[in-house]
Protein backbone atom coordinates (compact mmCIF):
# COMPACT_ATOMS: atom_id res chain seq x y z
CA UNK A 1 0.00 0.00 0.00
CA UNK A 2 2.83 2.34 0.76
CA UNK A 3 3.69 2.12 -2.93
CA UNK A 4 0.43 3.21 -4.24
CA UNK A 5 1.28 6.61 -3.55
CA UNK A 6 4.91 7.13 -4.79
CA UNK A 7 3.40 5.53 -7.82
CA UNK A 8 1.05 8.18 -8.38
CA UNK A 9 3.24 10.57 -7.94
CA UNK A 10 5.58 8.91 -10.38
CA UNK A 11 2.71 9.25 -13.04
CA UNK A 12 2.13 12.64 -12.09
CA UNK A 13 6.05 13.90 -12.57
CA UNK A 14 5.70 11.85 -16.09
CA UNK A 15 2.45 13.85 -17.18
CA UNK A 16 4.37 16.82 -16.24
CA UNK A 17 7.11 16.02 -17.95
CA UNK A 18 4.94 15.51 -21.09
CA UNK A 19 3.65 18.62 -20.99
CA UNK A 20 6.62 20.89 -20.86
CA UNK A 21 7.91 19.02 -23.17
CA UNK A 22 4.81 20.12 -25.77
CA UNK A 23 5.21 23.49 -24.53
CA UNK A 24 9.10 23.46 -25.04
CA UNK A 25 8.36 21.88 -28.63
CA UNK A 26 5.36 24.88 -29.51
CA UNK A 27 8.57 27.57 -28.64
CA UNK A 28 11.29 26.20 -30.67
CA UNK A 29 8.55 25.76 -33.62
CA UNK A 30 7.48 29.76 -33.22
CA UNK A 31 11.00 30.32 -33.04
CA UNK A 32 11.90 28.45 -35.76
CA UNK A 33 8.93 30.19 -38.24
CA UNK A 34 9.99 33.63 -36.94
CA UNK A 35 13.87 33.45 -37.41
CA UNK A 36 14.34 34.15 -33.85
CA UNK A 37 17.48 33.45 -32.02
CA UNK A 38 18.88 33.99 -28.24
CA UNK A 39 20.09 37.07 -27.55
CA UNK A 40 21.43 38.71 -24.95
CA UNK A 41 20.04 42.69 -23.96
CA UNK A 42 22.10 45.76 -22.99
CA UNK A 43 21.95 46.66 -19.40
CA UNK A 44 20.63 49.58 -20.58
CA UNK A 45 17.79 48.58 -22.18
CA UNK A 46 17.04 45.90 -19.10
CA UNK A 47 17.03 49.22 -16.83
CA UNK A 48 15.35 51.51 -18.37
CA UNK A 49 11.81 52.18 -18.06
CA UNK A 50 9.21 51.29 -21.33
CA UNK A 51 6.05 52.47 -22.84
CA UNK A 52 3.46 50.55 -24.12
CA UNK A 53 1.86 52.14 -26.93
CA UNK A 54 3.29 53.76 -30.26
CA UNK A 55 1.02 56.59 -31.10
CA UNK A 56 0.04 58.56 -27.57
CA UNK A 57 1.41 56.45 -24.76
CA UNK A 58 -0.33 57.47 -20.88
CA UNK A 59 2.03 55.49 -18.86
CA UNK A 60 5.27 54.84 -18.53
CA UNK A 61 5.87 51.44 -16.86
CA UNK A 62 9.37 50.21 -15.40
CA UNK A 63 11.69 48.76 -15.61
CA UNK A 64 11.99 45.94 -18.53
CA UNK A 65 14.17 43.79 -16.48
CA UNK A 66 11.32 43.99 -13.83
CA UNK A 67 8.38 43.33 -15.92
CA UNK A 68 10.72 40.19 -17.40
CA UNK A 69 11.11 39.26 -13.78
CA UNK A 70 7.64 39.30 -12.81
CA UNK A 71 6.55 36.55 -15.39
CA UNK A 72 4.49 33.63 -14.00
CA UNK A 73 6.12 31.42 -16.43
CA UNK A 74 10.29 30.90 -17.88
CA UNK A 75 11.42 33.81 -20.27
CA UNK A 76 13.98 34.41 -23.02
CA UNK A 77 15.07 37.01 -24.75
CA UNK A 78 15.04 36.53 -28.80
CA UNK A 79 15.70 38.31 -31.80
CA UNK A 80 15.82 37.97 -35.43
CA UNK A 81 18.77 36.14 -37.21
CA UNK A 82 19.17 38.88 -39.26
CA UNK A 83 19.26 41.56 -36.99
CA UNK A 84 21.68 40.38 -34.95
CA UNK A 85 24.26 40.30 -37.67
CA UNK A 86 23.12 43.69 -38.10
CA UNK A 87 23.92 44.78 -34.84
CA UNK A 88 26.85 42.90 -34.51
CA UNK A 89 28.61 44.66 -38.03
CA UNK A 90 27.69 48.14 -36.79
CA UNK A 91 30.73 50.33 -36.08
CA UNK A 92 29.57 52.62 -33.01
CA UNK A 93 27.40 50.93 -30.56
CA UNK A 94 26.24 54.75 -29.50
CA UNK A 95 24.62 55.60 -32.88
CA UNK A 96 21.06 56.22 -32.58
CA UNK A 97 18.83 52.97 -33.40
CA UNK A 98 16.17 51.07 -32.38
CA UNK A 99 15.30 47.47 -33.02
CA UNK A 100 12.92 44.74 -32.14
CA UNK A 101 13.75 42.21 -29.28
CA UNK A 102 11.22 39.36 -28.29
CA UNK A 103 10.65 38.47 -24.13
CA UNK A 104 9.48 34.55 -24.90
CA UNK A 105 7.21 33.32 -22.10
CA UNK A 106 6.74 29.85 -22.63
CA UNK A 107 3.88 28.36 -20.60
CA UNK A 108 2.89 24.79 -20.32
CA UNK A 109 -0.71 25.69 -22.36
CA UNK A 110 0.82 28.66 -24.45
CA UNK A 111 3.72 30.66 -25.50
CA UNK A 112 3.42 34.69 -25.42
CA UNK A 113 6.13 37.29 -27.06
CA UNK A 114 6.36 40.53 -25.66
CA UNK A 115 7.58 42.26 -28.88
CA UNK A 116 9.76 45.10 -27.15
CA UNK A 117 11.65 48.15 -28.92
CA UNK A 118 15.01 48.79 -28.03
CA UNK A 119 15.07 52.71 -27.73
CA UNK A 120 17.58 52.53 -24.99
CA UNK A 121 20.10 54.64 -26.91
CA UNK A 122 17.50 57.22 -28.19
CA UNK A 123 16.52 60.74 -26.71
CA UNK A 124 13.14 61.94 -27.09
CA UNK A 125 14.06 64.20 -30.19
CA UNK A 126 15.95 61.49 -31.80
CA UNK A 127 12.64 59.63 -31.04
CA UNK A 128 10.82 62.18 -33.42
CA UNK A 129 13.49 62.01 -36.27
CA UNK A 130 13.55 58.05 -36.51
CA UNK A 131 9.92 58.40 -37.15
CA UNK A 132 10.33 60.76 -39.59
CA UNK A 133 12.12 58.13 -41.19
CA UNK A 134 9.13 55.92 -41.64
CA UNK A 135 6.03 58.50 -41.45
CA UNK A 136 7.36 61.69 -43.01
CA UNK A 137 5.57 65.04 -42.12
CA UNK A 138 2.66 63.41 -40.55
CA UNK A 139 5.27 62.42 -37.69
CA UNK A 140 5.22 65.86 -36.47
CA UNK A 141 1.49 66.36 -35.65
CA UNK A 142 1.11 62.60 -34.35
CA UNK A 143 3.88 62.64 -32.35
CA UNK A 144 5.04 65.85 -30.66
CA UNK A 145 2.43 65.79 -28.02
CA UNK A 146 4.07 62.29 -26.86
CA UNK A 147 7.40 63.81 -27.32
CA UNK A 148 6.82 66.62 -25.01
CA UNK A 149 5.13 64.63 -22.39
CA UNK A 150 8.25 62.41 -22.37
CA UNK A 151 10.63 64.81 -22.64
CA UNK A 152 8.75 66.32 -18.93
CA UNK A 153 8.63 62.77 -17.67
CA UNK A 154 12.59 62.65 -18.28
CA UNK A 155 12.94 65.93 -16.32
CA UNK A 156 10.94 63.75 -13.46
CA UNK A 157 13.71 60.99 -13.64
CA UNK A 158 11.44 58.78 -15.47
CA UNK A 159 12.83 58.24 -18.76
CA UNK A 160 12.14 55.81 -20.95
CA UNK A 161 14.39 53.14 -22.82
CA UNK A 162 11.72 51.09 -24.79
CA UNK A 163 8.68 50.39 -25.76
CA UNK A 164 6.09 47.57 -25.72
CA UNK A 165 4.50 47.22 -29.44
CA UNK A 166 3.18 44.07 -29.48
CA UNK A 167 2.30 41.10 -27.50
CA UNK A 168 1.34 37.61 -29.17
CA UNK A 169 -0.51 34.54 -27.93
CA UNK A 170 0.71 31.17 -29.99
CA UNK A 171 1.57 33.13 -32.83
CA UNK A 172 -1.75 35.12 -32.85
CA UNK A 173 -1.42 39.00 -32.20
CA UNK A 174 -3.89 39.95 -29.47
CA UNK A 175 -6.35 42.76 -30.55
CA UNK A 176 -6.26 44.20 -27.09
CA UNK A 177 -4.06 47.19 -26.64
CA UNK A 178 -0.54 46.14 -24.71
CA UNK A 179 -0.89 49.08 -22.55
CA UNK A 180 -4.25 47.45 -21.00
CA UNK A 181 -2.99 44.17 -21.00
CA UNK A 182 0.31 45.15 -19.00
CA UNK A 183 -1.87 47.56 -16.46
CA UNK A 184 -4.76 45.49 -16.09
CA UNK A 185 -4.60 41.91 -17.32
CA UNK A 186 -0.98 41.57 -15.87
CA UNK A 187 -1.72 43.92 -12.89
CA UNK A 188 2.33 45.14 -13.56
CA UNK A 189 2.00 49.56 -12.39
CA UNK A 190 2.88 51.94 -14.32
CA UNK A 191 5.20 54.49 -12.43
CA UNK A 192 4.19 58.02 -14.46
CA UNK A 193 0.45 59.10 -15.53
CA UNK A 194 2.35 60.70 -18.88
CA UNK A 195 -1.34 63.06 -19.64
CA UNK A 196 -1.31 63.94 -15.60
CA UNK A 197 2.63 64.40 -15.91
CA UNK A 198 3.26 62.81 -12.34
CA UNK A 199 4.95 60.12 -10.55
CA UNK A 200 2.71 57.06 -9.45
CA UNK A 201 2.69 56.46 -5.93
CA UNK A 202 2.87 53.18 -5.17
Amino acid sequence: MRLLPIFLGFLLLVGNGGTALAASQKATALRQANGLVAFTPTDKFLAGNFVADEMNPAFIFGTVKAFAASRKCPTTWLIEEGEKARLAAQGSPDQPVEYTLYLEETCPDKVIYYVFIDQSRLTPQQWIDWREKFHKSKAGEQFASAKSKLEQACTAGCGVGAELRFIQKDGELLTKSPEEVVRVDLKFAPIYDLNQQKKISK
